[in-house]
C-alpha cells in the first residue's frame, strides 16, 4: 500500500444520481464519481418507473469512474456498503430477470380494488382504523401490480426494495438491510424484522414471505461481491457488503444524531425532520418510526414528502432566467437561487406557504393540496420562493415540536443536511425559524458517509459507532439565529401557519369531493 492508509466504499444510488464514493477513516471524502440519472419516466399521469437494469448500469459506471482517480491500489479499501432511496419496487422472476420496470417512490397511483381481510376487517374497523388500513393497502404497488398485471404476479419470485435488487446484483444473494425496509411491505417496524405470521399486514398484502429477502443488521455482512459484480463494477472479488440503510438513515447517521436531544433535518427531494431512540416512538400516529442504520435504534421521523422537490418545481416554472444564467456559468441553477432569497425580507412580506403538494395518510391528510395565501401586489416570484422555503422549514419545525412532546425530550442541537442544507440563506433560515443555532456536516455527501461509517464498523476498522463517529464526522459551519428574524417568524408560525391546517382542511376535502383528486 503507497501510504498505509486504509479506505472504505460507499455506494448511494438516489433520486437523481448514483455516486461511488471513497471515504477514508477520518470521514473525508478523497474520491467521488457520479452519474446523473433520470429519476423515472411516466406512461400515464402520477406514473414514476425506471428500467430495473438501468439502476444497475448506472451504477456500475459510478464505480468505473472511480477507479482512475485512486493514488492508492484498490487492495486499500477495506469494505463497501449500499445506501439507496427508500420504496422504490422491484419485481423479478425465479432467475432473478426484472419482470417489469422499477416502481419509484414517487409513483403516485392508487389501487381501490382491494380483497377483504377477514376478521382483521371487522377489528380493524372496530378499533377506529379502517380508514389507515385502506390508505396503506391501496398505496400498496404490491396490490396495483397483482390487479392490474396478474401475468406479472404470477411470475414474481421476489419482491425487493431497490436496495435489496443492488444487493442481489452485488453479491448473487437476496439479502437486504434491516434498515432499508421503508416501503408498503409486512415490516414489523418495531421489532425490525418481518411481521410475524398471524400480523393483519400479510392479510392487508399480497404478498408472501418466499418473495422477500433475508434482512441483515445494519454494521453486518450481507456478503461478498461476487466474481460477475467484480467484472462489471471493478470493485474488487471477495470484498465484503455491509449492511447500512436507505439514504435518510444514513445522513441521520453521518450527521452524528445518536441521542434523542439531537435532531437531524434534510434538505433532499424528500424534506425529513428526525431524531434517533431506543424507544420506538411514533411522531404521529401509524407513521412507523423507521429503523436507524444502527442496530436496535429507530429514527423518528416527520416527512414534507414533496421537500425540496418544491425547489425543482419552482426552478421548471419560475426558473428560466437563473437557468439560462446558469448554463452560461457553468454552475447548478439552484446556486443562483440564494440571491432570489436575499431579496425578500424574513417572513415574505406576509406571504405564507404551506408545503403540501403531496398529500399523506394523516396530518396532513390524503385530503391535503398546497397552499400560498397573503398575496399582494408587492409580491414577486422572489417572494414565492423564499415563501416556499420558510414554509419547509414551518413544516419541520411542526414535527420537531410534535415529537419533543411525545418523547419528553427537548432537541438542543439540530444538524441540518441534504441538497438544501448548501444555501447559506436557507441555512439562515432554519436557525431563525427553529430559534437554534443549526449545523451542516463538514461534507455534502451525508447518506454516503452513513454508508462508510457502517461500512468500517463492519468490518472493525473501528469498535463501534460511537468511536467510528468521532473519527469520521466533524462539525462543519454553523449558523446562529438573529434575534429579530425569530421573533418575527415564531409570530406567523404560531398565529398563521399552525391554524392554515386546519382552516383549509375542509375546503381541501370539498376539491377532492367535486374534482376526484388526489383519490
Amino acid at each position: 500500500m503507497k501510504n498505509g492508509k486504509e479506505y472504505v466504499l460507499a455506494i448511494d444510488n438516489g433520486t437523481q444520481s448514483v455516486r461511488a464514493l471513497v471515504f477514508d477513516l477520518d470521514g473525508q471524502l478523497v474520491a467521488k464519481s457520479k452519474i446523473e440519472i433520470e429519476p423515472y419516466f411516466s406512461d400515464e399521469p402520477g406514473w414514476a418507473e425506471q428500467h430495473v437494469e438501468y439502476f444497475w448500469d448506472n451504477l456500475c459506471k459510478a464505480c468505473n469512474g472511480l477507479w482512475p482517480q485512486l493514488a492508492f491500489p484498490r487492495s486499500a479499501i477495506k469494505s463497501v456498503a449500499l445506501t439507496t432511496q427508500r420504496a422504490t419496487v422491484v419485481n423479478l422472476d425465479r432467475d432473478g430477470n426484472p419482470l417489469r420496470p422499477a416502481i419509484v417512490w414517487l409513483d403516485q397511483r392508487l389501487e381501490d380494488r382491494l380483497p377483504g381481510m377477514g376478521i382483521w376487517q371487522v377489528l380493524l374497523t372496530l378499533a377506529g382504523e379502517k380508514e389507515t388500513v385502506r390508505f396503506f393497502r391501496s398505496q400498496a404497488e404490491a396490490h396495483w401490480i397483482k390487479n392490474r398485471q396478474p401475468e406479472v404476479w404470477e411470475k414474481t419470485d421476489k419482491f425487493l426494495l431497490l436496495s435489496g435488487y443492488l444487493t442481489y446484483r452485488l453479491t448473487g444473494k437476496y439479502v437486504d438491510s434491516v434498515a432499508s425496509q421503508v416501503g408498503y411491505l409486512p415490516f414489523d417496524f418495531k421489532r425490525h424484522k418481518w411481521a410475524h405470521a398471524l400480523d393483519w399486514k400479510w392479510r392487508a398484502l399480497p404478498i408472501k414471505r418466499s418473495q422477500l429477502p433475508e434482512l441483515v443488521p445494519a454494521g453486518s455482512p450481507l456478503g461478498v461481491i461476487s466474481e460477475l459484480a467484480a467484472q462489471q463494477t471493478g470493485i474488487p472479488q471477495g470484498l465484503a457488503l455491509i449492511s447500512a440503510g436507505a439514504d435518510k438513515a444514513c445522513e441521520v447517521l453521518a450527521s452524528g444524531c445518536l441521542t434523542p436531544d439531537t435532531g437531524s433535518l434534510s434538505y433532499g427531494t424528500t424534506a425529513t425532520y428526525n431524531s434517533t431512540n431506543t424507544r420506538y416512538i411514533e411522531a404521529i400516529k401509524h407513521v412507523p418510526a423507521y429503523p436507524a442504520a444502527i442496530p436496535g435504534a429507530y429514527n423518528t421521523e416527520t416527512i414534507v414528502q414533496r421537500g425540496y422537490w418544491m425547489v425543482n418545481w419552482f426552478k421548471q416554472q419560475f426558473g428560466l432566467h437563473e437557468t439560462r444564467l446558469a448554463a452560461q456559468l457553468g454552475v447548478e441553477t439552484e446556486s443562483l437561487f440564494d440571491d432570489l432569497l436575499k431579496q425578500v425580507p424574513p417572513g415574505a412580506m406576509g406571504l405564507i406557504v404551506q408545503p403540501y403538494w403531496s398529500p399523506g395518510v394523516r396530518n396532513p391528510g390524503p385530503e391535503a393540496k398546497g397552499a400560498m395565501i397573503g398575496f399582494g401586489d408587492v409580491h414577486t416570484r422572489a417572494h414565492i420562493y423564499r415563501a416556499i422555503i420558510e414554509g419547509l422549514a414551518y413544516a419541520l419545525r411542526e414535527g420537531k415540536e410534535r415529537l419533543e412532546k411525545r418523547s419528553g425530550h427537548s432537541i438542543k442541537t439540530l444538524k441540518v443536511s441534504g441538497g438544501g442544507s448548501q444555501s447559506d440563506e436557507a441555512m439562515q433560515i432554519t436557525a431563525d425559524i427553529f430559534g437554534l443555532t443549526v449545523e451542516r456536516p463538514h461534507t455534502y455527501e451525508t447518506s454516503g458517509l452513513g454508508a462508510a461509517i457502517n461500512a468500517a464498523v463492519g468490518v472493525g476498522l473501528y469498535p463501534d459507532y460511537a468511536t467510528a463517529l468521532e473519527h469520521m464526522t466533524h462539525k462543519g459551519e454553523c449558523f446562529a439565529p438573529i434575534a429579530g428574524n425569530v421573533r418575527l417568524y415564531d409570530e406567523l408560525y404560531k398565529d398563521v401557519y399552525l391554524k392554515m391546517y386546519d382552516r383549509l382542511s375542509p375546503l381541501y376535502g370539498s376539491i377532492r369531493r367535486i374534482t376526484g383528486y388526489p383519490y
